[in-house]
């Protein structure tokens, strides 16, 4: 199947063929007739299945018909996170440059409210929002819905479990009853299902499975850890490896990221945290510092981590286990990035065999347990899984290679060039200048 038989308009077709896609995905070939016919959708697919374009050309193909007048948004897209609004407004982007000029704007937190505020007093297209900021635009009237024809929900779970019901909720019920709606879920039972049953009309149902990615080029490991002093030895000592180029930590908590990276820079290692309590200029900032080569080690939340794509980064680390298992396979796909090979490493203490088990059934493979000289666990896992390979044979033995018990600075090698500063000072998980880059993948944090 071709992207011309779905009978998009041409110059969608063209701005496909112009990115390289000839082909749609099984959830594309699915969804994109249905919405084009109007139906209201309720869509099951996973991360990485192609969900954006999805809903996205439909709404362009919708666009190219003529519209009555007004200044409202035609096109509504709520998203769960700041990331993920501003890969949908880049996918719109994309995927309209051979038409008519199309009016986007974006609406989140973390940017100023004046810019934003003109923006929502011009006349728009497509408008693409977090559920917090716009609810904020609405209690002041500054939202015009009149003219609104297509409602879309992406990751609706996502939204509903960071509290998000509510706002959803009274966001659709201000736009007009006859508008169509498409809902995307990772999984469409509990509370999804009686929300689609509110919001949507007699909808379609779509449900892809998962593409399970192989990640043949990524290395996976398993260190058990006795208790946090311990993981986080493990963790200096793993960072201290010349082959490390860059790396990024997940952790649970936006706190806990504050706390490691600050860690990591009193034991010397160029870190800094990047989470949702950031605003979005100190995001930026921080991931151009990455993309510099100044931010040796990003320590990050799974939902400040949607989009990141970075080839220079050689490691993963779960640092904290991710509670969903599909999450482990987007924080491992982190690396490996643009053809590279990488290595994802994840720490489990001895009370995680659970979500280790999960995991592992999740991707239907088993991670390979190693162990560090001189660093092995004195708490037995409880599973009894197996342990595996001594670390020396990957990374030699670390009393010859990093000077035994004393602490190692900071390698030249790290980044082959003085890119980390050059004062010989320790560094700052304070944000630096610059820009943000491409983002391409999708998922939570």
């Amino acid at each position: 199947m071709s992207f011309q038989s779905l009978n998009l308009n041409p110059a969608i077709v063209q701005a496909l063929t112009a990115t390289g896609y000839t082909e749609p995905t099984p959830v594309q070939a699915q969804s994109i007739p249905q919405a084009i016919a109007g139906h209201d959708l309720m869509c099951s697919a996973p991360t990485g299945t192609g969900k954006t374009a999805a809903f996205v050309l439909p709404a362009l193909q919708r666009l190219a018909q003529p519209a009555k007048p007004g200044r409202g948004p035609r096109v509504l897209v709520l998203t769960p996170t700041r990331e993920l609004a501003m890969q949908v407004t880049g996918a719109v982007e994309k995927y309209s440059k051979f038409m008519q000029r199309v009016r986007t704007g974006t609406v989140l937190g973390g940017m100023p409210y004046p810019k934003q505020r003109k923006l929502l007093e011009s006349p728009l297209d497509i408008l693409v929002a977090t559920p917090g900021r716009l609810i904020d635009f609405i209690d002041q009237g500054k939202v015009d819905f009149s003219r609104l024809e297509l409602l879309v929900l992406d990751e609706a779970d996502r939204m509903l479990d960071m509290g998000f019901i509510k706002p959803v909720e009274r966001i659709a019920g201000a736009t007009p009853a006859g508008r169509q709606t498409l809902l995307f879920s990772a999984t469409l039972d509990g509370n999804i299902a009686t929300l689609a049953k509110r919001l949507l009309k007699n909808p379609k149902l779509i449900e892809c499975e998962a593409t399970k990615e192989n990640h043949d080029n990524i290395e996976q490991r398993l260190h058990y850890v006795d208790d946090g002093s311990h993981k986080h030895r493990i963790l200096d000592h793993l960072l201290r490896n010349a082959d490390l180029n860059q790396a990024i930590v997940f952790t649970a908590t936006k706190r806990g990221a504050d706390r490691l990276a600050e860690k990591l820079s009193d034991d010397g290692h160029f870190a800094a945290a990047l989470h949702g309590d950031m605003n979005q200029s100190q995001r930026n900032r921080t991931l151009a510092r990455m993309r510099s080569g100044n931010v040796r080690v990003l320590v990050a939340t799974d939902v400040a981590a949607r989009g990141i794509d970075v080839a220079s980064v050689t490691h993963v680390f779960n640092y904290d286990l991710p509670k969903v298992a599909e999450d482990y396979v987007h924080r491992i796909g982190r690396t490996g990035r643009a053809g590279n090979s990488g290595i994802a490493i994840s720490f489990a203490a001895p009370d995680e065999g659970q979500q280790l088990k999960q995991i592992e059934r999740y991707t239907g493979n088993q991670i390979e347990r190693h162990v560090i000289v001189g660093m092995e666990p004195k708490v037995k896992p409880r599973s009894g899984a197996p342990r595996g390979n001594n670390e020396r044979k990957r990374f030699g033995d670390p009393r010859k290679s990093f000077g035994g018990n004393k602490r190692s600075e900071p390698r030249a090698s790290w980044g082959g060039k003085p890119s980390f500063g050059g004062n010989g000072g320790r560094p700052s998980t304070r944000d630096g200048g610059g820009g943000f880059g491409g983002q391409r993948s999708r998922g939570r944090g």
